[in-house]
Protein backbone atom coordinates (compact mmCIF):
# COMPACT_ATOMS: atom_id res chain seq x y z
CA UNK A 1 0.00 0.00 0.00
CA UNK A 2 2.79 2.24 0.84
CA UNK A 3 4.30 1.82 -2.99
CA UNK A 4 1.34 2.60 -4.20
CA UNK A 5 0.67 6.43 -2.04
CA UNK A 6 4.73 6.91 -3.67
CA UNK A 7 3.54 6.15 -7.20
CA UNK A 8 0.32 8.21 -7.37
CA UNK A 9 2.19 10.83 -5.15
CA UNK A 10 4.88 10.98 -7.96
CA UNK A 11 2.31 10.53 -10.68
CA UNK A 12 0.29 13.38 -9.66
CA UNK A 13 3.10 16.11 -8.35
CA UNK A 14 5.67 16.90 -11.10
CA UNK A 15 7.82 18.70 -8.99
CA UNK A 16 8.56 15.45 -6.82
CA UNK A 17 10.17 14.16 -10.60
CA UNK A 18 12.75 16.65 -10.20
CA UNK A 19 13.16 15.79 -6.63
CA UNK A 20 15.78 12.62 -6.22
CA UNK A 21 13.87 11.36 -3.16
CA UNK A 22 10.03 11.01 -1.67
CA UNK A 23 10.25 9.42 1.10
CA UNK A 24 7.58 8.14 3.86
CA UNK A 25 7.80 9.09 7.01
CA UNK A 26 6.57 6.15 8.14
CA UNK A 27 9.38 4.66 6.52
CA UNK A 28 11.38 6.31 9.29
CA UNK A 29 9.56 5.23 12.10
CA UNK A 30 7.05 7.81 12.47
CA UNK A 31 3.38 6.64 13.47
CA UNK A 32 0.24 8.00 12.19
CA UNK A 33 -1.64 7.34 14.99
CA UNK A 34 0.19 10.16 17.12
CA UNK A 35 0.90 7.41 19.62
CA UNK A 36 4.64 8.65 19.88
CA UNK A 37 6.85 11.78 19.13
CA UNK A 38 7.80 11.74 15.27
CA UNK A 39 10.28 14.41 15.82
CA UNK A 40 13.27 12.10 14.95
CA UNK A 41 11.85 10.29 12.20
CA UNK A 42 10.93 13.38 10.15
CA UNK A 43 14.69 14.65 11.07
CA UNK A 44 16.46 11.64 9.68
CA UNK A 45 14.51 11.63 6.80
CA UNK A 46 14.96 15.32 5.86
CA UNK A 47 18.60 14.68 6.56
CA UNK A 48 18.79 11.66 3.80
CA UNK A 49 16.89 13.44 1.24
CA UNK A 50 19.43 16.91 1.88
CA UNK A 51 21.89 14.63 1.67
CA UNK A 52 20.84 13.56 -1.60
CA UNK A 53 20.19 17.21 -3.26
CA UNK A 54 17.01 17.45 -2.32
CA UNK A 55 13.59 15.83 -2.22
CA UNK A 56 10.25 15.25 -0.52
CA UNK A 57 8.94 14.63 2.74
CA UNK A 58 5.48 12.28 2.64
CA UNK A 59 2.80 12.38 5.26
CA UNK A 60 0.35 10.00 4.40
CA UNK A 61 -3.15 10.37 6.26
CA UNK A 62 -3.39 10.00 9.97
CA UNK A 63 -1.77 12.52 13.16
CA UNK A 64 1.54 12.81 14.03
CA UNK A 65 2.51 14.04 17.31
CA UNK A 66 5.89 16.20 16.41
CA UNK A 67 8.08 18.74 18.11
CA UNK A 68 9.86 21.23 15.53
CA UNK A 69 10.75 20.75 12.33
CA UNK A 70 13.57 22.25 10.23
CA UNK A 71 13.79 22.48 7.06
CA UNK A 72 16.82 22.22 4.84
CA UNK A 73 17.66 23.46 0.43
CA UNK A 74 15.62 21.94 -1.51
CA UNK A 75 12.96 20.20 0.93
CA UNK A 76 9.64 20.11 0.37
CA UNK A 77 7.16 18.73 2.87
CA UNK A 78 3.70 17.35 1.94
CA UNK A 79 0.96 16.80 4.09
CA UNK A 80 -1.58 14.28 2.21
CA UNK A 81 -5.39 15.29 2.78
CA UNK A 82 -6.61 13.73 6.37
CA UNK A 83 -2.91 14.36 7.19
CA UNK A 84 -2.26 16.03 10.57
CA UNK A 85 0.67 17.48 11.94
CA UNK A 86 0.55 17.96 15.37
CA UNK A 87 2.75 19.72 17.75
CA UNK A 88 3.82 19.47 20.78
CA UNK A 89 3.01 21.95 23.56
CA UNK A 90 5.90 20.90 25.83
CA UNK A 91 8.20 23.83 25.60
CA UNK A 92 11.39 21.67 26.45
CA UNK A 93 10.53 20.13 22.57
CA UNK A 94 11.50 23.33 21.47
CA UNK A 95 14.93 23.59 22.83
CA UNK A 96 17.83 24.26 22.15
CA UNK A 97 16.62 28.00 21.41
CA UNK A 98 17.96 29.44 17.55
CA UNK A 99 18.20 32.51 16.43
CA UNK A 100 14.87 34.61 15.67
CA UNK A 101 12.70 37.40 15.16
CA UNK A 102 10.20 38.55 17.64
CA UNK A 103 7.81 40.93 16.76
CA UNK A 104 10.95 42.98 14.80
CA UNK A 105 13.49 42.09 17.28
CA UNK A 106 16.59 39.96 16.96
CA UNK A 107 16.32 37.25 19.51
CA UNK A 108 17.10 33.79 20.51
CA UNK A 109 14.27 32.26 21.42
CA UNK A 110 12.51 28.67 21.19
CA UNK A 111 12.50 27.13 18.30
CA UNK A 112 9.71 28.06 15.71
CA UNK A 113 7.82 25.02 14.94
CA UNK A 114 8.53 24.45 11.03
CA UNK A 115 12.16 27.06 10.67
CA UNK A 116 14.88 27.29 8.07
CA UNK A 117 17.53 29.25 7.97
CA UNK A 118 19.77 30.38 4.62
CA UNK A 119 18.03 27.67 2.65
CA UNK A 120 16.80 27.26 -1.01
CA UNK A 121 13.70 26.20 -2.39
CA UNK A 122 12.00 25.02 0.46
CA UNK A 123 7.84 24.17 0.49
CA UNK A 124 5.14 23.34 2.80
CA UNK A 125 2.07 21.80 0.53
CA UNK A 126 -0.92 19.45 0.70
CA UNK A 127 -4.74 19.07 1.52
CA UNK A 128 -3.56 18.13 5.16
CA UNK A 129 -3.40 20.13 8.37
CA UNK A 130 -0.92 21.67 10.90
CA UNK A 131 -2.32 22.15 14.51
CA UNK A 132 -0.07 24.07 16.81
CA UNK A 133 -2.03 23.38 19.79
CA UNK A 134 -1.55 26.53 20.93
CA UNK A 135 -3.65 26.73 24.08
CA UNK A 136 -0.83 25.86 26.81
CA UNK A 137 1.33 28.83 25.07
CA UNK A 138 -1.19 31.34 25.10
CA UNK A 139 -1.92 30.50 28.50
CA UNK A 140 1.97 31.14 29.80
CA UNK A 141 1.86 34.29 27.77
CA UNK A 142 -0.83 35.67 30.02
CA UNK A 143 0.81 34.90 33.44
CA UNK A 144 2.65 37.86 35.18
CA UNK A 145 5.67 36.54 36.84
CA UNK A 146 6.86 40.16 38.03
CA UNK A 147 7.05 38.44 41.81
CA UNK A 148 7.24 34.68 40.94
CA UNK A 149 10.32 32.78 40.23
CA UNK A 150 12.47 32.36 36.83
CA UNK A 151 11.55 29.54 35.27
CA UNK A 152 14.07 27.67 33.54
CA UNK A 153 13.03 28.78 30.03
CA UNK A 154 12.87 32.68 31.28
CA UNK A 155 16.85 32.11 32.60
CA UNK A 156 17.87 30.34 29.50
CA UNK A 157 16.32 33.50 27.31
CA UNK A 158 17.68 35.82 29.84
CA UNK A 159 21.18 34.25 29.53
CA UNK A 160 20.87 34.25 25.64
CA UNK A 161 19.62 37.47 25.25
CA UNK A 162 21.28 39.85 27.45
CA UNK A 163 22.41 42.65 24.69
CA UNK A 164 18.66 42.87 23.48
CA UNK A 165 16.31 42.88 26.60
CA UNK A 166 16.72 46.38 27.30
CA UNK A 167 15.50 48.90 25.58
CA UNK A 168 14.42 46.48 22.93
CA UNK A 169 12.08 45.02 24.41
CA UNK A 170 10.27 46.63 27.47
CA UNK A 171 7.38 44.80 29.27
CA UNK A 172 9.09 41.40 28.36
CA UNK A 173 8.90 40.53 31.88
CA UNK A 174 5.29 40.39 32.38
CA UNK A 175 5.02 38.05 29.00
CA UNK A 176 6.76 35.39 31.04
CA UNK A 177 8.89 34.33 28.10
CA UNK A 178 8.66 34.84 24.18
CA UNK A 179 6.46 32.22 22.19
CA UNK A 180 7.48 31.12 18.85
CA UNK A 181 6.20 31.49 15.60
CA UNK A 182 4.49 28.80 14.20
CA UNK A 183 6.30 28.96 10.64
CA UNK A 184 9.30 31.08 10.72
CA UNK A 185 11.76 30.72 7.22
CA UNK A 186 14.98 32.86 8.03
CA UNK A 187 17.40 34.24 5.11
CA UNK A 188 16.05 32.07 2.65
CA UNK A 189 15.37 32.05 -0.92
CA UNK A 190 11.92 30.78 -3.21
CA UNK A 191 9.92 29.93 -0.07
CA UNK A 192 6.57 28.33 -1.03
CA UNK A 193 3.65 27.56 0.90
CA UNK A 194 0.44 26.44 -0.33
CA UNK A 195 -3.15 24.38 0.09
CA UNK A 196 -2.27 23.76 3.40
CA UNK A 197 -4.69 24.30 6.60
CA UNK A 198 -3.19 25.99 9.74
CA UNK A 199 -4.59 26.04 13.26
CA UNK A 200 -3.74 26.95 16.84
CA UNK A 201 -0.43 28.94 16.44
CA UNK A 202 1.15 29.51 19.57
CA UNK A 203 2.24 32.92 17.58
CA UNK A 204 2.58 34.17 14.58
CA UNK A 205 1.55 31.79 12.29
CA UNK A 206 3.55 32.20 8.80
CA UNK A 207 6.93 34.89 9.33
CA UNK A 208 9.07 34.96 6.64
CA UNK A 209 12.21 36.88 7.91
CA UNK A 210 14.73 38.80 5.36
CA UNK A 211 13.72 35.93 2.91
CA UNK A 212 13.06 36.77 -1.07
CA UNK A 213 10.26 35.13 -3.25
CA UNK A 214 7.81 33.94 -0.94
CA UNK A 215 4.48 32.61 -2.58
CA UNK A 216 1.74 31.82 -0.01
CA UNK A 217 -1.27 30.53 -2.17
CA UNK A 218 -4.21 28.80 -1.05
CA UNK A 219 -3.84 28.57 2.58
CA UNK A 220 -6.73 28.69 5.08
CA UNK A 221 -5.56 29.79 8.83
CA UNK A 222 -7.81 29.14 11.67
CA UNK A 223 -6.51 30.61 15.13
CA UNK A 224 -9.11 31.12 17.45
CA UNK A 225 -9.30 34.78 20.30
CA UNK A 226 -5.68 34.12 21.09
CA UNK A 227 -3.23 36.64 22.07
CA UNK A 228 -0.75 37.85 18.62
CA UNK A 229 -1.80 34.79 16.84
CA UNK A 230 -1.39 37.15 13.59
CA UNK A 231 -1.86 34.99 10.08
CA UNK A 232 0.63 35.93 7.56
CA UNK A 233 3.43 38.08 8.57
CA UNK A 234 6.31 38.07 5.87
CA UNK A 235 9.12 40.62 7.25
CA UNK A 236 11.75 42.52 5.89
CA UNK A 237 11.12 40.01 2.72
CA UNK A 238 11.36 41.03 -0.84
CA UNK A 239 9.10 39.53 -3.77
CA UNK A 240 6.08 38.27 -1.87
CA UNK A 241 3.02 36.92 -3.41
CA UNK A 242 -0.02 35.86 -1.04
CA UNK A 243 -3.14 34.62 -2.84
CA UNK A 244 -6.68 32.91 -2.66
CA UNK A 245 -6.32 32.78 1.43
CA UNK A 246 -8.88 32.07 3.74
CA UNK A 247 -8.33 33.49 6.89
CA UNK A 248 -9.54 33.73 10.88
CA UNK A 249 -6.93 34.98 13.60
CA UNK A 250 -6.95 36.02 17.13
CA UNK A 251 -4.62 39.56 16.18
CA UNK A 252 -4.15 40.84 12.46
CA UNK A 253 -4.87 38.48 9.41
CA UNK A 254 -1.94 39.91 6.94
CA UNK A 255 0.57 42.05 8.48
CA UNK A 256 3.63 43.46 6.85
CA UNK A 257 6.78 44.58 8.73
CA UNK A 258 10.35 45.64 8.40
CA UNK A 259 11.95 45.28 12.07
CA UNK A 260 11.23 47.58 15.35
CA UNK A 261 12.82 50.73 16.36
CA UNK A 262 16.95 50.21 17.15
CA UNK A 263 17.30 46.80 16.07
CA UNK A 264 14.50 47.44 13.03
CA UNK A 265 17.17 49.96 11.86
CA UNK A 266 20.63 47.74 12.56
CA UNK A 267 19.23 45.06 10.41
CA UNK A 268 17.59 47.39 7.93
CA UNK A 269 16.03 45.90 5.40
CA UNK A 270 12.71 46.80 3.52
CA UNK A 271 9.85 44.69 3.05
CA UNK A 272 8.78 45.16 -0.71
CA UNK A 273 7.36 44.10 -4.15
CA UNK A 274 4.36 42.64 -1.87
CA UNK A 275 1.03 41.55 -3.59
CA UNK A 276 -1.83 40.92 -1.77
CA UNK A 277 -4.90 39.33 -3.54
CA UNK A 278 -7.91 37.46 -3.88
CA UNK A 279 -8.08 36.78 0.05
CA UNK A 280 -10.92 36.25 2.75
CA UNK A 281 -10.47 37.58 6.35
CA UNK A 282 -12.64 37.06 8.88
CA UNK A 283 -11.79 37.70 12.57
CA UNK A 284 -8.91 39.86 13.22
CA UNK A 285 -7.79 43.28 14.63
CA UNK A 286 -6.70 44.34 10.91
CA UNK A 287 -7.48 43.12 7.79
CA UNK A 288 -4.26 44.04 6.43
CA UNK A 289 -2.01 46.13 8.07
CA UNK A 290 1.34 47.55 8.12
CA UNK A 291 3.57 48.09 10.83
CA UNK A 292 3.84 48.82 13.69
CA UNK A 293 7.55 47.31 13.50
CA UNK A 294 8.61 49.45 10.10
CA UNK A 295 11.75 51.10 10.79
CA UNK A 296 13.65 48.95 8.09
CA UNK A 297 10.86 50.47 5.40
CA UNK A 298 7.42 49.10 3.56
CA UNK A 299 7.55 50.14 0.03
CA UNK A 300 5.58 48.96 -3.26
CA UNK A 301 2.68 46.71 -2.01
CA UNK A 302 -0.15 46.19 -4.43
CA UNK A 303 -3.22 44.75 -2.08
CA UNK A 304 -6.48 43.87 -4.37
CA UNK A 305 -9.36 41.66 -4.89
CA UNK A 306 -9.84 40.89 -1.35
CA UNK A 307 -13.16 41.06 1.11
CA UNK A 308 -12.69 41.75 5.11
CA UNK A 309 -16.10 41.00 6.99
CA UNK A 310 -15.77 41.29 10.50
CA UNK A 311 -12.54 42.20 11.07
CA UNK A 312 -11.89 45.29 13.54
CA UNK A 313 -10.38 47.26 11.03
CA UNK A 314 -10.02 47.19 7.08
CA UNK A 315 -6.70 48.77 5.85
CA UNK A 316 -4.23 49.73 8.42
CA UNK A 317 -1.11 51.16 8.84
CA UNK A 318 0.47 52.32 12.28
CA UNK A 319 3.79 53.42 13.41
CA UNK A 320 5.17 56.05 16.12
CA UNK A 321 7.68 58.29 17.01
CA UNK A 322 10.99 55.90 17.48
CA UNK A 323 10.51 53.58 14.57
CA UNK A 324 11.66 55.75 11.69
CA UNK A 325 11.61 54.05 8.46
CA UNK A 326 9.01 54.78 5.75
CA UNK A 327 6.08 53.55 4.27
CA UNK A 328 5.45 54.35 0.25
CA UNK A 329 3.82 53.70 -2.94
CA UNK A 330 1.13 51.97 -1.41
CA UNK A 331 -1.54 50.56 -3.74
CA UNK A 332 -4.91 49.29 -2.46
CA UNK A 333 -8.09 48.61 -5.23
CA UNK A 334 -11.19 46.28 -5.18
CA UNK A 335 -11.76 45.77 -1.56
CA UNK A 336 -15.16 44.69 -0.30
CA UNK A 337 -15.40 45.42 3.55
CA UNK A 338 -18.49 44.46 6.17
CA UNK A 339 -19.02 44.56 9.11
CA UNK A 340 -16.07 46.61 10.61
CA UNK A 341 -15.92 46.93 13.87
CA UNK A 342 -13.75 50.26 14.27
CA UNK A 343 -11.98 52.08 11.21
CA UNK A 344 -12.37 50.57 6.97
CA UNK A 345 -9.38 52.85 6.84
CA UNK A 346 -6.64 53.78 9.20
CA UNK A 347 -3.23 55.95 9.17
CA UNK A 348 -2.53 56.25 12.60
CA UNK A 349 1.58 57.80 13.52
CA UNK A 350 0.22 57.54 16.82
CA UNK A 351 -0.31 54.06 17.68
CA UNK A 352 1.89 54.61 20.74
CA UNK A 353 1.46 58.77 22.64
CA UNK A 354 4.72 60.15 22.49
CA UNK A 355 5.78 63.25 22.89
CA UNK A 356 6.72 66.12 19.87
CA UNK A 357 10.67 65.54 19.11
CA UNK A 358 12.67 66.56 16.46
CA UNK A 359 13.02 65.18 12.86
CA UNK A 360 15.64 61.79 12.84
CA UNK A 361 16.07 58.41 11.76
CA UNK A 362 13.66 58.00 14.48
CA UNK A 363 10.99 60.00 12.91
CA UNK A 364 8.46 57.34 10.71
CA UNK A 365 7.17 59.04 7.26
CA UNK A 366 4.21 57.74 5.41
CA UNK A 367 3.69 59.12 1.72
CA UNK A 368 2.40 58.08 -1.73
CA UNK A 369 -0.78 55.79 -0.46
CA UNK A 370 -3.69 55.51 -3.04
CA UNK A 371 -7.16 53.77 -2.10
CA UNK A 372 -9.71 53.05 -4.93
CA UNK A 373 -12.52 51.14 -5.50
CA UNK A 374 -13.40 50.11 -1.97
CA UNK A 375 -17.28 49.75 -0.50
CA UNK A 376 -17.19 49.60 3.50
CA UNK A 377 -19.83 49.20 6.16
CA UNK A 378 -18.89 49.79 9.95
CA UNK A 379 -18.03 52.14 12.56
CA UNK A 380 -15.88 54.78 11.03
CA UNK A 381 -14.94 55.15 7.21
CA UNK A 382 -11.23 56.67 8.20
CA UNK A 383 -8.95 58.06 10.48
CA UNK A 384 -5.46 60.09 9.58
CA UNK A 385 -3.31 60.75 12.18
CA UNK A 386 0.63 62.38 11.37
CA UNK A 387 2.93 63.80 13.45
CA UNK A 388 3.07 67.45 13.93
CA UNK A 389 6.58 66.96 12.61
CA UNK A 390 6.38 64.96 9.63
CA UNK A 391 2.76 65.07 8.51
CA UNK A 392 1.07 62.00 6.35
CA UNK A 393 1.74 62.91 3.15
CA UNK A 394 0.25 62.15 -0.88
CA UNK A 395 -3.35 59.95 -0.06
CA UNK A 396 -5.68 59.44 -2.41
CA UNK A 397 -9.49 58.09 -2.26
CA UNK A 398 -11.23 57.37 -5.38
CA UNK A 399 -14.27 55.66 -6.49
CA UNK A 400 -15.39 54.71 -2.72
CA UNK A 401 -19.26 53.72 -1.07
CA UNK A 402 -18.69 54.38 2.70
CA UNK A 403 -21.76 53.64 4.60
CA UNK A 404 -20.68 53.92 8.18
CA UNK A 405 -21.60 55.17 11.41
CA UNK A 406 -18.82 58.26 11.02
CA UNK A 407 -16.74 59.98 8.16
CA UNK A 408 -13.37 60.60 7.60
CA UNK A 409 -11.22 61.96 10.96
CA UNK A 410 -8.11 63.45 8.85
CA UNK A 411 -5.61 65.45 11.36
CA UNK A 412 -1.82 66.59 10.76
CA UNK A 413 -1.82 65.62 7.15
CA UNK A 414 -1.09 67.28 3.05
CA UNK A 415 -1.92 66.22 0.08
CA UNK A 416 -5.07 64.52 0.60
CA UNK A 417 -7.13 63.95 -2.55
CA UNK A 418 -11.05 62.44 -2.64
CA UNK A 419 -12.62 61.66 -6.23
CA UNK A 420 -15.41 60.57 -6.49
CA UNK A 421 -16.50 58.94 -3.32
CA UNK A 422 -19.47 58.76 -1.25
CA UNK A 423 -19.76 59.07 2.01
CA UNK A 424 -23.04 58.49 4.28
CA UNK A 425 -22.38 58.44 7.89
CA UNK A 426 -25.15 58.43 10.14
CA UNK A 427 -23.77 61.15 12.40
CA UNK A 428 -21.02 63.77 11.69
CA UNK A 429 -19.56 65.00 9.27
CA UNK A 430 -18.02 63.24 5.77
CA UNK A 431 -15.03 64.24 6.47
CA UNK A 432 -13.68 66.03 9.32
CA UNK A 433 -9.81 67.78 8.79
CA UNK A 434 -7.73 69.26 11.41
CA UNK A 435 -4.27 70.70 10.90
CA UNK A 436 -4.58 69.55 6.66
CA UNK A 437 -2.83 71.08 3.97
CA UNK A 438 -3.39 70.66 0.28
CA UNK A 439 -6.83 69.05 0.74
CA UNK A 440 -8.64 67.96 -2.39
CA UNK A 441 -12.55 67.42 -2.69
CA UNK A 442 -13.87 66.30 -5.99
CA UNK A 443 -17.47 64.88 -6.62
CA UNK A 444 -18.02 64.17 -2.96
CA UNK A 445 -22.07 62.75 -2.74
CA UNK A 446 -23.21 62.84 0.66
CA UNK A 447 -26.25 63.07 3.04
CA UNK A 448 -23.81 63.95 5.74
CA UNK A 449 -25.17 67.36 7.67
CA UNK A 450 -28.76 66.16 8.12
CA UNK A 451 -28.53 65.62 11.55
CA UNK A 452 -27.15 69.16 12.49
CA UNK A 453 -23.58 68.77 11.50
CA UNK A 454 -21.89 70.34 9.00
CA UNK A 455 -20.54 68.08 5.45
CA UNK A 456 -17.53 68.83 5.87
CA UNK A 457 -15.84 70.41 9.31
CA UNK A 458 -12.13 72.15 9.05
CA UNK A 459 -10.30 73.38 11.67
CA UNK A 460 -6.83 75.00 10.82
CA UNK A 461 -7.00 73.60 7.02
CA UNK A 462 -4.70 75.87 4.27
CA UNK A 463 -5.43 75.42 0.26
CA UNK A 464 -8.11 73.46 -0.20
CA UNK A 465 -10.51 72.95 -3.37
CA UNK A 466 -13.55 71.70 -3.12
CA UNK A 467 -15.67 70.99 -6.12
CA UNK A 468 -18.37 69.01 -7.78
CA UNK A 469 -20.09 68.04 -4.97
CA UNK A 470 -23.40 66.76 -4.41
CA UNK A 471 -25.87 67.05 -1.60
CA UNK A 472 -28.58 64.30 -1.31
CA UNK A 473 -30.86 65.61 1.70
CA UNK A 474 -32.07 68.90 2.89
CA UNK A 475 -29.06 69.65 5.30
CA UNK A 476 -28.47 73.03 7.53
CA UNK A 477 -24.42 73.44 6.72
CA UNK A 478 -22.09 72.36 3.87
CA UNK A 479 -18.46 73.55 5.34
CA UNK A 480 -17.94 74.69 9.02
CA UNK A 481 -14.37 76.17 9.06
CA UNK A 482 -12.38 77.41 12.13
CA UNK A 483 -8.96 77.65 13.35
CA UNK A 484 -7.01 81.34 12.76
CA UNK A 485 -4.38 79.28 10.81
CA UNK A 486 -7.22 78.01 8.09
CA UNK A 487 -6.97 79.82 4.92
CA UNK A 488 -7.58 79.71 1.08
CA UNK A 489 -9.93 77.65 0.64
CA UNK A 490 -12.48 77.25 -2.74
CA UNK A 491 -15.46 76.38 -3.30
CA UNK A 492 -16.04 75.90 -6.94
CA UNK A 493 -19.28 73.85 -9.05
CA UNK A 494 -20.89 72.37 -5.87
CA UNK A 495 -24.57 71.42 -5.96
CA UNK A 496 -25.69 73.30 -3.11
CA UNK A 497 -29.59 73.57 -3.48
CA UNK A 498 -30.30 71.61 -0.37
CA UNK A 499 -27.99 73.43 1.74
CA UNK A 500 -29.50 75.92 4.11
CA UNK A 501 -26.44 77.70 4.82
CA UNK A 502 -23.41 76.99 2.49
CA UNK A 503 -20.86 78.29 5.54
CA UNK A 504 -19.95 78.81 8.76
CA UNK A 505 -17.12 80.28 9.29
CA UNK A 506 -15.90 80.85 13.33
CA UNK A 507 -12.80 81.70 14.77
CA UNK A 508 -11.70 82.03 11.18
CA UNK A 509 -10.29 85.15 8.86
CA UNK A 510 -13.17 86.74 7.00
CA UNK A 511 -11.43 85.77 3.37
CA UNK A 512 -10.15 82.02 4.37
CA UNK A 513 -13.11 80.54 2.32
CA UNK A 514 -14.15 81.85 -1.28
CA UNK A 515 -17.39 80.71 -2.52
CA UNK A 516 -17.82 80.57 -6.45
CA UNK A 517 -21.03 79.30 -8.00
Amino acid sequence: MRSLYLLLFCTLFSFVAQAQLALNVLDFGAKSDSSALATTAIKEAIAKASQAGGGTIYFPAGTYLTGPIHLKSNITLFIEAGAELCFSDNFDHYLPMVPSRWEGTMVANFSPFIYAYEAENIRITGRGTLNGNGKKWWAYSEVHVKNSPESKWQKEFHKLNKNVLHPDLPGWVERGFLRPPFIQPMYCKNVRIDGITIKNSPFWTVNPEFCDNVTIDGVTINNPPSPNTDGINPESCSNVHISNCHISVGDDCITIKSGKDRSGRKEARPAENYTITNCTMLSGHGGVVIGSEMSGDVKKIVISNCIFDGTDRGIRIKTARGRGGVVEDIQVSNIVMNNIKQQAIVLDMQYAKTDREPVSERTPRFRNIHLSNITAQGEQAGYLNGLEEMPIENVSFSNMVMETKTGFDIRASKGIVFSNVSVNPSTGPAIAATNVSGLQINGLRTAAGFSGSATLKFNNVKRAFIANCLIMEPIKTFLEASGNETEALLLKANDLRLVQNPLYISDAPENAVTLEK
